[in-house]
């Protein structure tokens, strides 16, 4: 009786709820039906991406190759992470849920990312662990919030795996790398990650969350501490992949 009271309860709280504060879109802020939706100009605007793609980078491809099919960039230069994933291409409406997050003080937008990245994580080992792509301290400390951990502890916790949020560490602070080339990012992001406890990540699956994939660079360099400290695997999982050069710098991401 008391269980069937709770829940009662909860059910009313909700309603009363969504009664004053609406479910909203997160791309334009229009009043929806439910939470974690799109109005249909906003969802009809996304490009939800899949196969066939490469597996390394996510990059679409134009033909279906295999699951494990690579383009020719990373054939040439492979990531340092082993596969990668992104939910939808970097477009305008990625972009304002991006930034909506990222710099409009609105974290619930991270629930909302790490539910249209759920199928994304496929098929991992049970003691698969979540861990974020870290700010250094000062950048955490003027934002407030490290936008990569909410999206991890949304998506850790719909797929019942563990978020691990201080195992992997920005040592130092790095400049924008808004209008840097390829090797120029690489080249500052090298070095500035390393492991707190690399008994936790040896020999483990790690999935390794971003908001926003554009080179790799910050990937690539928090990959490499991963790798050295014994993780068996890393993949990538973004909420958007920048697919065009350049069309990523506006929100100054790595």
């Amino acid at each position: 009786m008391a269980a069937l009271a709770a829940t009662w309860m909860r059910s009313l709280w909700s309603a009363g709820l969504d009664f004053v504060l609406p479910p909203r879109c997160p791309g334009c802020g229009l009043i929806v039906d439910g939470d974690h939706r799109f109005c249909v100009d906003c969802w009809q605007a996304l490009e939800f991406l899949g196969p066939p793609a490469c597996v390394r980078c996510a990059m679409p491809m134009p033909h279906d190759l295999g699951a494990e099919a690579l383009c020719g960039a990373c054939h040439a230069d492979p990531p340092g992470f082993d596969r990668a994933a992104a939910a939808v291409a970097y477009g305008e409406v990625a972009r304002t849920v991006a930034l909506r997050l990222k710099y409009g003080g609105r974290p619930g937008v991270a629930r909302t990312m790490a539910h249209h990245m759920v199928r994304l994580v496929g098929e991992v080992p049970a003691d698969a662990l979540v861990i974020p792509v870290p700010l250094h301290r000062w950048r955490l400390w003027s934002r407030g919030y490290n936008q990569a951990l909410l999206i991890a502890r949304g998506l850790a916790e719909r797929c019942g795996l563990e978020c691990l949020p201080d195992t992997l560490i920005r040592t130092r602070a790095t400049p924008a790398l808004r209008g840097l080339g390829r090797k120029q990012r690489a080249r500052v992001v090298s070095g500035a990650f390393s492991i707190s406890d690399r008994a936790r990540v040896r020999g483990r699956t790690v999935l390794l969350i971003d908001d926003v994939y554009t080179s790799g660079a910050t990937a690539n360099a928090c990959a490499g501490a991963l790798k050295r400290a014994g993780a068996r695997e890393v993949r990538l999982l973004c909420w958007a992949r920048v697919l065009r050069e350049g069309s990523g710098d506006t929100l100054t991401i790595g």
